[in-house]
């Protein structure tokens, strides 16, 4: 089970990696600042129980 995923920057679209934690529930989000940027990020991720695929969304903050 790989517990990292990739996301895209909402301001600069550079790729990010993030630790996920599958024991948080199937549905979370939270804030992450850009590893580029260092702008704040709004994070949606989808964890599939199942197969244990993540999907994650960005968004801007405020």
């Amino acid at each position: 089970m790989q517990n990292t995923a990739e996301y895209s920057c909402a301001y600069c679209g550079e790729p990010n990696t993030t630790f996920i934690d599958f024991s948080a529930g199937g549905h979370q989000s939270y804030v992450e600042d850009c590893q580029v940027c260092c702008r704040p990020n709004i994070l949606y991720i989808q964890i599939d129980e199942e197969t244990l695929e993540v999907e994650i969304h960005s968004e801007f903050e405020g």
